[in-house]
């Protein structure tokens, strides 16, 4: 790269792998998070001109991964809809998983903000005030987001135990 790189080329050499990152603990596929983190990079190029305070273009950024994540989410949840009525049930057989597996299918399998609340709390290790920031509501909204969470991962993996 030129020393005279632009702004955007600078921005996406800083946050690339953290947006790579986020998005494939949101989507568990690496394929797609590389997709939606450069579809993300894209849409904070056009924005690149309007936004007042140059600090909030990461937050941006997460915030259009989240967002991109949830809309892929929905379409595939669609498309898996779709599927099982299209095709008999006696045709799906999960192979047993160690227990690192199960935890994750459990996430994955959250609903779409507490999800993104977990991911970026712990895996990403932001603060509550920083993913309220994300996700668009209070701290207080992230905490009982990830207390949900953390209860219906409980649940999920005290019934995975039981089979």
């Amino acid at each position: 790269m030129s020393s005279a790189s632009s702004p955007l080329a600078d921005l996406y050499e800083r946050h690339v792998g953290r947006m790579v990152g986020l998005a494939r603990l949101l989507t568990g596929d690496a394929a797609a998070a590389e997709d939606i983190a450069h579809d993300a990079f894209i849409r904070a190029a056009s924005k690149m001109g309007t936004l007042r305070d140059p600090e909030r273009l990461d937050t941006y950024l997460q915030r259009t991964v989240v967002n991109l994540c949830h809309s892929r989410g929905r379409r595939r949840a669609l498309e898996t809809a779709w599927l099982r009525r299209a095709r008999p049930a006696d045709d799906v057989h999960l192979p047993p998983t160690e227990i690192r597996d199960e935890v994750w299918a459990a996430v994955l399998r959250l609903p779409d903000r507490q999800r993104a609340a977990v991911v970026l709390r712990f895996y990403e290790d932001q603060s509550e005030e920083r993913v309220g920031q994300i996700l668009n509501c209070s701290p207080k909204a992230v905490n009982a987001l990830v207390d949900r969470a953390k209860q219906t991962l409980r649940d999920a993996l005290a019934e995975e135990e039981e089979r």
